[in-house]
């Protein structure tokens, strides 16, 4: 599919009838991570781990010798960077997330970029003029290692007529 094609959400997301079964887009924004993105997420959501949050701990008593990046702030930013290129303006709602999986931790520094393949869709049976999708977000970073996967459904505009 033509990216640039003028059928896009004025805000940029694509239709249901857009998305292609068996179609990867690999997304250009990546992000890196800091120390602050991953303080204030744990800290935001009362998260006291201090795999996270304990710089000494980590160096002291992991295998890691470094804190992890907060998972849930990875599957956040996998999503999130996903979005430009897919559902904004267009998503009606997330319907869930299953096979989340973290491979490899994400660290202070490291550069995360994502891949997004359709895997499903179907015309909503309930909902006239509505679909879902049905997505597999992978994140890698800098080294090209993978970090983080799920598999996510949308419930997606069609196209107005």
């Amino acid at each position: 599919m033509d990216r640039s094609s003028p059928t896009r959400h004025p805000r940029g997301g694509l239709y249901y009838e857009d998305f292609t079964v068996g179609e990867t887009i690999a997304h250009g924004l990546t992000r890196t991570v800091t120390q602050m993105d991953n303080m204030l997420f744990s800290n935001m959501t009362l998260n006291p781990q201090p795999l996270h949050i304990d710089r000494h701990f980590c160096a002291t008593e992991t295998e890691w010798g470094q804190p992890i990046v907060n998972s849930l702030f990875t599957l956040g930013l996998m999503i999130g960077i996903s979005v430009n290129d897919t559902t904004v303006g267009t998503t009606i709602a997330n319907l869930g997330m299953t096979d989340v999986k973290f491979p490899a931790p994400v660290f202070e520094g490291d550069t995360v970029r994502v891949t997004t393949d359709i895997v499903s869709k179907r015309e909503s049976k309930s909902r006239k003029g509505a679909g879902i999708v049905e997505f597999v977000h992978k994140a890698y970073n800098q080294d090209g290692k993978l970090v983080a996967e799920c598999r996510r459904q949308a419930f997606m505009h069609m196209r107005p007529q």
